[in-house]
């Protein structure tokens, strides 16, 4: 049987169905987030943006937005720079526990996130440390730097090794052919860490609510707010906020990964 042109599959019916459960619950938070009433129900009650709009008075609001802002750009930051040098360790070179090594870097993305934050807030409390944003930073790191690598290693594998050597072979010292050759071309593949690395520390919840001590981050904030059934349309405006942001930055990545991808094989 045809339907519009289309012959379905049994794999074509389950990518389907696999689609809406997954994707229908999130299409319909910014539908609600408009909604006139006070609580997320169909049929509408009316359209409306007061709930965009009280989001700019709310200074708390605004203080977690710049802890989540904090958060995710220094997480961005330190997770990329230990991502190309653990990227170019793996595929520059061979030393004896590589594979070893590599696996343990990749373990925060197969251990449950919930043991990882209890772990690292036993730890922090038994060496005396005090949670604050800078723990939350930690524990971000912790959890980004596996998909920084993913990225990075796909960069420095497209990466010609014969341009550093040649650079070399010039007079240019390590750093020189660092800063003039190998960032230039890795670009594309240090800027899509950058922003998944960014766009994943600012979504986090688990860790951030362990570590992050008095100053919450904006996930955390979102989750105390849940406790009052008045301030759900807000949560509604301001999360529909925080995934447009998501997916913007996913796909820009995504867009910039491709590209680059492109280009090496242009190149080749």
């Amino acid at each position: 049987m045809k339907l519009f042109g289309w012959r379905p599959s049994l794999l074509g019916i389950y990518t389907v169905i696999f689609v809406i459960i997954l994707y229908l619950p999130v299409a319909l938070l910014p539908v609600f987030s408009f909604n006139d009433s006070a609580t997320p129900k169909l049929p509408l009650v009316g359209f409306t943006t007061k709930w965009y709009a009280s989001l700019a008075h709310n200074s708390t609001m605004h203080q977690a937005a710049w802890n989540s802002l904090v958060v995710g750009i220094s997480t961005a930051i330190l997770a990329t720079v230990l991502g190309v040098c653990a990227a170019r360790a793996t595929t520059r070179h061979s030393f004896r526990g590589k594979a070893s090594a590599a696996g343990l870097i990749m373990t925060p993305l197969f251990l449950p996130e919930i043991i990882v934050a209890i772990s690292l807030l036993v730890l922090l409390l038994a060496i005396g440390m005090p949670l604050s944003l800078f723990t939350v930073i930690l524990g971000h790191v912790l959890f980004c730097v596996p998909y920084a690598i993913s990225v990075l290693v796909a960069g420095f594998e497209g990466f010609d090794p014969s341009l550093e050597e040649a650079s070399h072979d010039l007079g240019a010292g390590v750093f020189e052919t660092m800063r003039r050759v190998t960032l230039p071309v890795l670009f594309p593949s240090i800027l899509s860490s950058l922003l998944v690395s960014f766009t994943i520390s600012l979504d986090e919840f688990i860790l951030a609510f362990f570590l992050s001590g008095t100053d919450p981050t904006l996930p955390v904030y979102i989750w105390g707010q849940l406790r009052f059934a008045a301030k759900l349309p807000n949560i509604l405006a301001l999360g529909s906020i925080m995934l447009a942001a998501s997916l913007l930055m996913l796909v820009l990545a995504e867009f910039i990964r491709r590209r680059a991808e492109r280009r090496v094989s242009a190149q080749v």
